[in-house]
């Protein structure tokens, strides 16, 4: 029987927390995440377990990174599940607090933000996105002033943001990237996922498999432009509304023409239906 994780809001609750563990000589890990959890989001705190003694998951539906025309108040909120799914892998800390824990009245201060987060890429369609995102993350990362955190790789950009942040304003925090995890047929884990009607469903497999396919003709010498072209047009076939599809240097997210402008990865954004959909993979063997 698995014994349910213990839940807090406040911040001084938190930073005691640590404080407690810290003096013990524990390692504390951190996964933030938006709650509506799946396996992805376990597997997440799973690789937070391997490398710390404590591992606290946030939840935190953050206004400040939906756009005006964004999916913020329809975006699930299902605490009580998150916190049991959380107690079969062991999690010992939910942080879930409320906007105005996080947001004060007066709150006025914003990151701003350059680097990986001016990619031409998720900025170009959502450009407070970052911002939001950065803001928050540093008001979690100071508030728990954890030894590690873990991020996924589904969000790849983002990923990269954070780790750019972390090493610009000199925070001590050590920022993981973790693998996708997918479904059997390919297709990202994420907690949009359930706006999908069973046809869309159906079809948002064709995403990965476009990204794959571009993967291989790239590797098998193909063009780039070419590759990622055709890919474009196979999922316009298939029905999305396609934002970008593109092949982008790893490590800082700079356009590349060939392999030799490597590490590659291929990054996409896709609407099916009503709902958005990212997917990302690198270009390797």
């Amino acid at each position: 029987m698995n014994v349910q994780v213990p839940v807090i809001g406040a911040i001084d609750e938190l930073r005691r927390y640590v404080r407690a563990h810290r003096v013990a000589g524990e390692r504390i890990g951190l996964v933030p995440t938006m709650g509506a959890l799946h396996a992805g989001h376990l597997s997440l705190v799973e690789a937070a377990r391997r490398v710390a003694d404590r591992v606290i998951v946030t939840i935190f539906v953050n206004p400040a990174q939906f756009g005006p025309n964004e999916d913020f108040a329809r975006y699930p909120r299902t605490l009580a599940a998150d916190v049991e799914k959380l107690s079969s892998v062991v999690a010992d800390l939910v942080f879930a607090p409320s906007v105005e824990e996080i947001y004060p009245p007066g709150f006025a201060t914003k990151v701003v933000l350059d680097g990986p987060a001016r990619a031409d890429l998720e900025d170009r369609f959502r450009p407070t996105h970052f911002s939001g995102v950065a803001t928050v993350v540093t008001k979690l990362l100071n508030q728990a002033q954890a030894d590690v955190a873990v991020f996924g790789e589904k969000d790849y950009q983002q990923l990269l943001v954070i780790k750019r942040l972390a090493r610009d304003l000199d925070i001590a925090t050590e920022i993981l990237g973790a693998p996708t995890l997918r479904e059997a047929d390919g297709l990202a884990m994420s907690s949009r996922n359930i706006y999908l009607s069973p046809e869309e469903r159906e079809r948002a497999k064709e995403l990965c498999a476009a990204l794959r396919e571009a993967a291989r003709r790239i590797l098998n010498g193909d063009d780039m432009g070419a590759a990622t072209g055709a890919a474009r047009a196979a999922l316009a076939g298939a029905g999305f509304d396609v934002d970008y599809l593109e092949a982008r240097n790893a490590e800082t997210l700079a356009p590349v023409e060939t392999l030799d402008d490597g590490p590659i990865r291929l990054l996409a954004a896709a609407t099916l239906g009503a709902t958005r959909l990212i997917d990302n993979i690198a270009v390797e063997p």
